[in-house]
């Protein structure tokens, strides 16, 4: 086996038995034709072992990187290996946006779609609902295109799908038309306000998100994201305190890798993010785990981790609370639901930290979380695979386009098959 480097963090080492780098679509294929197992390594974002391999391991960072953008129809064409940062960039100049973004831009989009991975709004999908197209490459070598519109069913089974069905070689995304945004940050909101007010609160601007470290009941920074409205200096939000200087998520660290605040006007793709694209915003001294529950289950879903804080405080960094839409996606986290994410940022010690999400997952099991695809967590397989609705019709999908197991590994033989 080769050593294939490690994931952002460092607390996985990818093994492989080669690693590849094709510089085209048909390298591509060829490389998945002639080997018995393969994965695509994305931008290396995620905290367990989903891109391992005991075969070959696919950088896709090498494709012509080229976004193909329909300004007529509002769509945009990304190979696999760009990160949303570049797509930022050229979409916008064209007078476009996405609909959404993740705290991170330098995220892949391939990657980030195969997990599900999200950003925050009420009223605003997962990333992989952004999707109108799926290119990938099947266990033959062969090309195969699924259309939304088209392809109806297997196109819900194969967006969010873990890398287990092929190698995604572009994806086509819907736009919006661009706009401008405001970022404000405001301090102190008890969780007792939250519970009166859940619903004012996360929709008091197109994004929000909460931040606690969980050592009292106490949001101490409230972020919302709101589209610019040159009538109205700041948002309503009578819960909490406008904060006095810039502030970063993790209590004591400096907000220069930020995005902007205090409702200065920018662009989307510089406000919808946490963290700047030209900054990396940490050293990948950290692990995640995230935990998906119904929106009606949120408040319960709050408290019971609120009642491990002193458990939690030697290894928590930062908690944060998002919304999403539900969406139809089979292995979306937010699939047929709306959904609350409880994100948890932990120091990185492993051997600490495992024991604190056994328990985390333990209090919050009568909530129904789905653990997002991309993070550390404990859940036994079948818990998971039951959390799914579709799940049944996801494994025979996956059994009729790969029948011999070409793109499962360690991680999709334990989750998904148990």
């Amino acid at each position: 086996m080769t050593d294939a480097g490690t994931n952002w963090a460092g607390n996985i080492a990818f093994s492989a038995e080669r690693v590849s780098r094709p510089a085209t679509v048909s390298e591509l294929r060829g490389i998945v034709a002639d080997s018995s197992r393969v994965r695509a390594l994305g931008s290396g974002h995620s905290f367990n072992d989903i891109a391992d391999t005991d075969g070959a391991l696919v950088s896709l960072a090498g494709l012509p990187g080229d976004v193909e953008i329909d300004t007529a129809a509002a769509t945009v064409r990304v190979p696999a290996g760009v990160r949303y940062a570049a797509l930022a960039r050229e979409v916008h100049a064209r007078g476009l946006a996405l609909h959404n973004m993740a705290s991170l831009p330098h995220i892949s989009v391939a990657g980030s779609v195969a997990t599900g991975t999200h950003g925050s709004g009420n009223a605003n999908g997962s990333l992989a609902t952004a999707v109108r197209t799926v290119e990938m490459v099947t266990a033959d070598g062969e090309l195969l295109t699924l259309d939304r519109d088209k392809d109806g069913e297997q196109f819900a089974g194969s967006v969010v799908a873990l890398g287990a069905l092929g190698v995604v070689t572009s994806l086509t995304l819907d736009l919006v038309p661009a706009f401008d945004m405001r970022q404000y940050v405001f301090t102190g909101l008890p969780l007792a306000t939250l519970e009166d007010h859940f619903d004012a609160v996360t929709s008091a601007a197109y994004s929000v998100s909460l931040f606690t470290d969980w050592s009292a009941p106490v949001f101490s920074q409230v972020w919302l994201k709101q589209h610019e409205d040159p009538s109205a200096l700041a948002p309503d939000f009578p819960w909490a305190t406008p904060a006095t200087g810039a502030m970063h998520p993790v209590p004591g660290m400096p907000a220069t890798y930020c995005t902007e605040q205090h409702g200065v006007p920018g662009p989307w793709h510089a406000r919808l993010p946490h963290f700047r694209a030209e900054f990396t915003p940490s050293n990948g001294e950290e692990l995640q785990s995230e935990y998906l529950v119904p929106r009606h289950h949120a408040l319960a879903a709050l408290r019971a981790v609120a009642a491990l804080g002193e458990t939690m405080a030697p290894v928590l960094q930062v908690c944060e609370v998002r919304t999403m839409a539900a969406d139809d996606l089979w292995l979306s986290p937010a699939y047929g639901q709306e959904t609350v994410g409880l994100h948890f940022t932990w120091v990185k010690d492993t051997a600490a930290v495992l024991p604190v999400i056994a328990l985390l997952e333990e209090r919050l099991a009568p909530y129904a979380p789905r653990p997002h695809w991309g993070k550390v967590f404990a859940m036994a397989p079948a818990e998971v695979r039951g959390r799914y609705p579709r799940m049944g019709d996801f494994l025979a999908l996956r059994e009729a386009l790969d029948p011999a197991g070409k793109f499962t590994n360690g991680f999709v033989r334990r989750v998904l098959h148990g």
